[in-house]
């Protein structure tokens, strides 16, 4: 899954056309509000410092659920002590702390769509680095109904179109929706799955591989649903990924 440079073959005349637009128009960065200087700068809404200061976890990672391994080996306590999940594995990439936290609140809340690219990019780097999702199709998890008519958009849709830009060759299909239910947000793990228990349902026929994306993963509820329902339909291999884990 080959990833492109957003600036490679950009002519002198559009080089002076970005200096101009940015001196009259200047951004600021989306993390420490600080001036956007270069051509990526602007791409991605984010300065030099603070873009390479985004790094995905570091470490020895649990085989499962994919968060850092802290005193274990292998697979982390809570993976080895929970129940059988309906999906097979997970990714994660950034934890949900600190400028993290910060990223996605730009991205999701204040609607910065450059940020988008910044983030398909490090999905694709976990797309390329992994065997086990070389032949997968990515299926978005579902927003709830009235999410697009009350914000105006569903990010992790907007993700999954700019990774699909960004990759090139991957295969994307929205089999998976979503009746009314309540906000996940305020819910415990119990109450949630409870909560989307019959309200995610297919759309089509189910693929044979699938990658569900999803933004956050906190309980880890709305993935284990949407993996269910996937395997009741016949999916043999249900993987996951998260952007940012709590």
């Amino acid at each position: 899954m080959a990833s492109s440079h957003p600036y490679k073959g950009v002519n002198f005349f559009m080089k002076i056309l970005f200096w101009g637009k940015n001196f009259l128009f200047p951004g600021a960065c989306a993390l420490c509000g600080g001036s956007l200087i270069d051509p990526l700068e602007v791409h991605y809404s984010l300065c030099n410092d603070c873009r390479f200061a985004l790094l995905p976890a570091q470490g020895n990672k649990c085989s499962f659920c994919g968060k850092p391994l802290v005193s274990e080996i292998g697979t982390c306590l809570p993976c080895r002590n929970s129940e059988n999940h309906s999906y097979d594995r997970l990714w994660v990439i950034f934890p949900y702390t600190g400028k993290y936290r910060d990223l996605l609140t730009a991205y999701k809340f204040k609607k910065n769509l450059s940020i988008a690219g910044f983030l398909a990019e490090k999905i694709n780097e976990v797309l390329t680095n992994e065997p086990l999702l070389k032949d997968t199709v990515i299926v978005p998890v579902p927003p709830r109904p009235g999410k697009i008519k009350e914000t105006g958009w569903d990010q992790v849709d907007y993700l999954v179109k700019k990774l699909k830009k960004i990759s090139g060759n991957i295969v994307v299909k929205k089999c998976l929706k979503r009746t009314k239910s309540k906000i996940q947000k305020s819910l415990n793990r119990k109450e949630r799955i409870e909560n989307l228990k019959g309200r995610i349902g297919i759309n089509g026929a189910a693929p044979k591989n699938v990658l569900i994306i999803d933004d956050v993963i906190t309980t880890g509820s709305t993935m284990e649903v949407n993996a269910q329902v996937l395997k009741n339909a016949g999916t043999e291999k249900v993987y996951g990924l998260c952007l940012f884990y709590d």
